[in-house]
């Protein structure tokens, strides 16, 4: 049997790590590590997953759904309640792209930093 791989962080690409752990700590309620950074900051939640963010000075955001600048990777996130989550969102500095493939089953967002993420119903 081959080795078992456990994940253990999801890293973003940014050009203010402070800033977006700060919109996804609001987001989600997940704690800050403390070895965070300006150069590299975390959130982690019970269990060990690390959400990790990384300064790169020359940053591109994404340019979903236009593929000039691709997405590359995006998290999803299960809620309660996809109308009272996306108003917290929007306070919080995320954009809603007009673009919205999933219908009623769930909704893309876009991070400060331009990250497109996905909100679906639990």
């Amino acid at each position: 049997m081959p080795p078992q791989m456990k994940l253990t962080a999801i890293t973003l690409d940014c050009p203010d790590p402070q800033a977006l752990a700060a919109f996804y700590r609001q987001a989600t309620g997940l704690a800050l590590h403390p070895g965070s950074d300006d150069d590299f900051a975390g959130l982690t939640r019970e269990g060990g997953l690390l959400i990790g963010f990384q300064r790169v000075d020359d940053h591109r955001a994404p340019s979903w759904p236009d593929q000039a600048v691709p997405q590359q990777s995006h998290l999803d996130f299960a809620v309660d309640d996809l109308d009272e989550a996306e108003a917290l969102l929007l306070e919080l500095g995320a954009s809603k792209p007009e673009y919205q493939p999933g219908g009623d089953r769930w909704r893309v967002f876009t991070d400060p930093a331009g990250h497109p993420f996905c909100l679906t119903g639990s």
